[in-house]
């Protein structure tokens, strides 16, 4: 059950701790720029997707929980299933995103919580963004909240593809300038989707080639 969209439940509390430790001795992991994500009401994180770990980094300096999506099949898996539906996690089938998933979606926002989406629609195989995947437009446009640009960088170093094991890699992770609700109905206006979803890819893009300059210096 979902309770005040600005505290952590216990399970988020714990795992949060757990990470922070674990991410900041083995990634030496670092994040700048929190100060943009509002303190209260709803906001949607846009994120690049560089492996099964930015969900954790994006959302382990924030003080508030963050509502991901993720793929359908794992909720069915024991223990796994439950941790995900008690960490504010949505489901959403592989093919698509039904309208069931957006409503959801919308409806957390309008209540005031943070969600994260990462339009590449898969993971990167060499940190560079890919092209987004337009159908966040439709979610963006009804959920009228500003978008947080969030670049993750060397989180595909550190947990590759089929890896089992961390690496000692360094992560870090950079929140960009928020893009605000009236640019956000400016710029995704009808005949105008390619041209938006490019443009909050740059953004993601300046965003993660901070973060890649700054763990590299």
């Amino acid at each position: 059950m979902l309770q005040d969209p600005l505290r952590r439940n216990w399970l988020w509390y714990f795992c949060q701790m757990v990470m922070r430790l674990v991410f900041t001795v083995l990634l030496r992991y670092r994040a700048r720029g929190v100060e943009n994500v509002p303190a209260s009401g709803g906001a949607l994180l846009v994120i690049n997707h560089q492996s099964s770990l930015d969900p954790f980094l994006a959302g382990l300096p924030l003080n508030r929980p963050v509502s991901y999506l993720a793929r359908d099949s794992l909720f069915r898996l024991p223990f796994i299933g439950w941790v995900l539906r008690n960490t504010y996690v949505m489901p959403i089938s592989r093919e698509a995103a039904s309208p069931g998933t957006i409503r959801e979606t919308v409806s957390r926002l309008e209540r005031g919580f943070l969600c994260g989406i990462f339009p590449e629609g898969t993971r990167s195989y060499d940190g560079e963004v890919r092209k987004f995947k337009p159908g966040f437009i439709a979610l963006v446009r009804r959920a009228e909240v500003p978008l947080i640009p969030i670049g993750v960088a060397g989180a595909n170093e550190a947990y590759p593809r089929n890896a089992w094991l961390l690496r000692p890699r360094r992560v870090c992770v950079v929140f960009g300038t928020p893009i605000t609700v009236d640019e956000v109905k400016e710029l995704s206006a009808r005949g105008r989707e390619e041209e938006f979803a490019e443009l909050v890819r740059q953004r993601v893009i300046a965003c993660q080639r901070e973060a890649e300059q700054w763990r590299r210096s």
